[in-house]
């Protein structure tokens, strides 16, 4: 089992940045990729950015080049770094993980609202 806890959603203007971290614990060893995932009203979940264990990077078209993903060796923390919001990235923001066997772990989410 992999435990994952977001933190660092908050309000911002249009223009400025914003840091999520999530924080694992339990199995992080078994963790293969980790990443965020948002979620906006009357929309799907959808990516954002993945990192994998060895350290290779993705991300959702519509956010590259204003969103970075980092992480710790340790798999027990993951990043993201938000910069140049837009009010569409306004969403509720999940931590996701998950391992070689395909079990999915869920964050409980936290919110970013970023006004125009």
């Amino acid at each position: 089992q992999v435990q994952l806890v977001e933190s660092g959603g908050g309000l911002v203007q249009a223009g400025g940045s914003l840091r999520l971290s999530c924080a694992a614990s339990g199995s992080t060893f078994s963790i293969y990729v980790i990443g965020w995932y948002r979620q906006a009203p009357g929309k799907q979940r959808a990516l954002v950015a993945t990192i994998s264990s060895g350290g290779s990077t993705s991300y959702a078209e519509s956010v590259k080049d204003r969103f970075t993903i980092s992480g710790n060796n340790a798999k027990t923390a993951v990043y993201l770094q938000m910069n140049s919001l837009k009010p569409d990235d306004t969403a509720v923001y999940y931590c996701n993980a998950h391992n070689l066997r395909g079990d999915a772990y869920w964050g409980q989410g936290t919110q970013v609202t970023v006004s125009s």
